[in-house]
């Protein structure tokens, strides 16, 4: 696991700034740092060492004449394989790394190099001959890769805070961007919170000659249910599929762990990777926001060591202006400072763990997913429940209230992942300024068009895997887990487990629990089966505890007098005063704090932004 940055356009100090933008992101590879330098492109690269620990895989890496170079970030799980074909191809290779193969794959295979790839990675190659360059992220996202094109300057990296550090760098706030991000908690579209700053969106890649810019997709996901076979005979290729992914992310020359909360998914990770360490985290002594006692029980039964930290609100509070630099864009959601503790104690044991990240999306786990069709209220006729719907949206907020108001909306109008922050009229309410911000349906319009024909539950795993996995999951599990120097794997989002679950019909995805007359449903219905063949019966019972995942007590410290002045103080300031009308703000925070209503989210997702801008463009990116 690495970092990489770079830029084309000649520069005089072109070795200064890039040891500059490699410095901004040693925390991502503290082992070696590597630089290419030439008359028309700069390449560096942090090595945090995992295969091939000794110098000879630092990077960059060459082909034999050095007509073709690479910088990676990542970890290909199939380099082998790859590396045996193109030996009888003819190439030579003078390490044992996984990153050779992509300059040699490039030679052989050109852009079909990436359908032959299965792992994590983002990486650039230079191709010296053809004055090219070729730029790629993996399937689902999991390694993140940025570029800005100012003037006649291209600029590449894992992390955006290495942009600041090159001198044609403009750094402009993005108000679109912020805009979206109240509604989605996170930035959901190519675009990030610094203008002119872009993502390469997953599954992804780039070529850039002769100052153009062409990026183009190589691959999705395509849900097409095979009826024939029954439930046990997807169970038992579930669980081939997975234990085949886990041995495979547990390639390394260094030890793995695995972090573990009550949940099915670390739980059914940690028990067949066959680790010796687990790593918990957890707040207080209340069972809702501490999932250590399960943790450390759970590990004494499968025979391993568990390592856990309990984070006080003196640590969570005091540590966000660091989250949020690491982040490089605001992210509201608060289990992300958990991640951060939980990748900080790993760290100290060790450079790589296995995480659980990804299952939800792709067996179809989240609560939300059991909602369409489930009660007799959906045998009406559309007409009347988006009448109901209608007249329902005109009340107060409330729980019984919200249910007709989702019911009377298509799935396309109402879900846009698993965080709905505010809506356009109440994010215009909150907002001094004005943007050109799309409607939110607008943003999932494209997503859903692709997956028309299929049924909700489909839809909105699609989406989700598309935008939340992307913006949210798997943003801060790269973010906190390399801000401590730490490779986080993650076997779930894996190629060939991803070709199998696209073919699971989806009432083995989610099911109705028939041991209830209630409308009760069982999400990640025959995943839970094959977990429960290799873990406890209690983690992996297909009625499983409600899924909580480092769960974060921000609604009660909100509630209290020193964070509830806390939070205030921002929100009365000039830096938000720049962007938000005060005066709904201070309503938000103060009906939380007198019980009115649970605004915790809303709140944390406004305070969360100032936080994120004043660490950068009141601290030029400092904290």
């Amino acid at each position: 696991m690495c970092g990489i940055a770079g830029f084309i356009n000649n520069i005089d100090n072109s070795n200064a700034v890039l040891g500059k933008m490699l410095n901004r992101i040693r925390h991502r590879g503290p082992d070696a740092e590597g630089e290419y330098i030439d008359e028309n492109i700069a390449l560096g690269h942090r090595r945090l060492s995992i295969i091939d620990i000794s110098s000879s895989g630092d990077q960059p890496i060459f082909n034999e004449d050095k007509s073709v170079v690479t910088v990676f970030n990542g970890e290909i799980y199939n380099y082998k394989s790859i590396r045996e074909k193109l030996i009888s191809a003819g190439h030579r290779f003078t390490t044992n790394t996984d990153t050779e193969v992509l300059v040699h794959g490039y030679e052989e295979y050109g852009t079909d190099i990436l359908n032959m790839l299965r792992g994590m990675f983002s990486f650039v190659i230079w191709d010296k001959n053809k004055k090219q360059l070729f730029g790629a992220r993996d399937f689902f996202g999991i390694k993140p890769m940025y570029y800005a094109i100012m003037g006649k300057t291209l600029m590449f990296g894992s992390e955006i805070k290495c942009f600041l550090e090159h001198p044609h760098f403009k750094k402009e706030l993005n108000t679109q961007a912020l805009e979206n991000y109240l509604t989605f908690q996170y930035s959901p579209t190519r675009d990030t919170f610094f203008r002119n700053v872009y993502k390469l969106m997953p599954a992804h890649y780039f070529i850039y000659k002769d100052g153009k810019m062409t990026v183009k997709r190589y691959w999705d996901v395509k849900f097409s249910a095979d009826e024939k076979p029954e439930l046990d005979e997807w169970v038992k290729r579930i669980s081939e599929t997975f234990h085949d992914s886990v041995n495979a992310h547990k390639i390394a020359d260094v030890e793995v762990g695995s972090f573990l909360s009550s949940g099915v998914d670390s739980s059914y990770v940690a028990a067949i990777a066959d680790v010796d360490k687990t790593f918990t985290v957890g707040f207080g002594t209340d069972e809702k926001y501490n999932e250590i006692g399960w943790a450390k029980n759970f590990s004494k039964a499968i025979g391993k060591e568990n390592t856990s930290k309990v984070i006080t609100p003196e640590e969570y509070w005091g540590n966000l202006e660091k989250i949020q630099y690491h982040m490089d864009e605001p992210l509201a959601d608060p289990s992300a400072v958990a991640l951060y503790f939980v990748c900080n104690i790993a760290s100290e044991k060790l450079k790589v763990v296995l995480s659980g990240e990804g299952a939800d999306e792709i067996f179809g786990g989240y609560n939300v997913y059991s909602d369409p069709d489930g009660t007799l209220y959906d045998k009406l006729p559309r007409p009347i429940k988006r009448g109901i719907g209608s007249i329902a949206e005109k009340l107060p907020a409330h729980r019984g209230v919200n249910f007709f108001v989702r019911k009377g909306k298509d799935v396309e109008e109402r879900f846009i992942g698993n965080a709905y922050m505010f809506t356009p009229e109440q994010r215009k309410e909150i907002l001094c300024i004005e943007t050109d911000a799309p409607d939110p349906t607008e943003i999932t319009k494209p997503y859903f068009s692709r997956v028309k024909n299929q049924d909700d539950v489909t839809k909105m795993q699609y989406l989700d895997l598309h935008l939340w996995m992307m913006g949210d999951i798997l943003l801060k599990a790269d973010k906190m887990s390399m801000a401590n120097s730490l490779e986080l794997r993650v076997p779930f989002l894996d190629k060939e487990v991803m070709a199998l679950a696209e073919k699971i019909p989806t009432r083995y995805r989610v099911t109705h629990d028939k041991k209830t007359s209630e409308t009760k449903y069982i999400t990640k219905y025959a995943m839970r089966l094959a977990a429960k063949q290799d873990t406890p019966e209690q983690t992996a019972d297909t009625a499983a505890k409600k899924k909580l995942g480092f769960p974060v007590p921000i609604r009660v410290w909100l509630r209290e007098e020193k964070y509830y002045n806390l939070v205030k103080t921002a929100f009365e300031s000039d830096i938000s005063q720049k962007f938000f009308n005060t005066a709904p703000l201070v309503k938000l925070l103060d009906d939380h704090k007198n019980g009115k209503a649970d605004n915790s989210r809303k709140i944390w997702t406004v305070f969360t932004f100032l936080i994120w801008y004043r660490v950068y463009f009141e601290n030029n990116g400092s904290y």
